[in-house]
């Protein structure tokens, strides 16, 4: 991933309507609710359900073909959106619930094929499994699947932290940010050194630096805590969630 170019693990960096449980219960009273949403769920959830496909010993076309099917059946064909139920808790979780049952259904049918349409309901290009199949290493379906959603989400936020400093011009908050944080975690790497990072982008000091990536740091939480909000129903999940990425990155609670 090259994060000076773009943030993106596999999803894009543009910006989509929310999964907020709000909305979702808006499009449950439109009249043809799934297709609202169908664009939305794909965008947001193909590469965490193809994740977890893989990790339950699907090769890359299998999962493909499974996503695919998971999508047209279940997401368009048996109305998933309009039994959504917010009291239910994490809009993925429920995702998740569904897939499960998803793909006992098949192994039992045995008939996958025939329940993907022919013009190919998900616009799928995976020629190449995603970079995230081989970081997943050990981990199970369902630890995959919520891998999968963590990394697209942090693409989402770590996006916008760096469009938001681009539009005012504070470009060198997002250098350091990315040179002291974010490669390093991504990339299992030293942070820059303090006075590299300053030559580098034309800082006066090693403090003013500092004080740089704390503003950083706030900003980042900021926009983390933005999008969680979407995803949860009560105002309590949303610190959990953040600090589960907090602990997906590898970092300590920032100021």
């Amino acid at each position: 991933m090259a994060l000076r170019d773009q943030t993106d693990m596999g999803g894009t960096a543009e910006t989509f309507l929310t999964t907020h449980w709000s909305l979702i219960e808006g499009i449950q009273r439109q009249q043809d609710p799934e297709r609202a949403m169908i664009g939305l769920l794909l965008e947001r959830y193909w590469k965490p359900v193809y994740c977890y496909l893989r990790r339950t010993g699907c090769d890359n076309e299998h999962a493909k073909d499974l996503t695919q099917g998971f999508f047209h059946e279940v997401v368009l064909n048996r109305h998933l959106i309009q039994r959504a139920d917010p009291s239910k808790g994490r809009f993925r979780a429920f995702v998740l619930h569904a897939l499960r049952q998803y793909v006992i259904d098949t192994q039992r049918r045995q008939t996958t094929q025939r329940h993907i349409p022919p013009g190919k309901l998900v616009p799928l290009d995976v020629a190449d499994p995603p970079a995230e199949i081989e970081a997943m290493g050990a981990l199970d379906a369902e630890q995959s699947f919520n891998y999968a959603w963590k990394a697209d989400l942090l693409d989402r936020v770590l996006a916008e932290v760096r469009d938001r400093y681009a539009r005012q011009g504070m470009e060198s908050h997002w250098g350091v940010l990315l040179d002291r944080l974010v490669e390093p975690v991504m990339g299992d790497r030293p942070p820059t050194p303090y006075v590299e990072i300053c030559r580098r982008y034309g800082i006066k000091d090693e403090t003013t630096a500092a004080n740089m990536l704390k503003t950083a740091k706030r900003l980042f939480r900021s926009i983390l805590e933005k999008h969680v909000r979407q995803t949860v129903v009560c105002g309590g999940e949303v610190e959990e969630e953040v600090q589960e990425i907090f602990g997906f990155l590898q970092i300590k609670r920032t100021d």
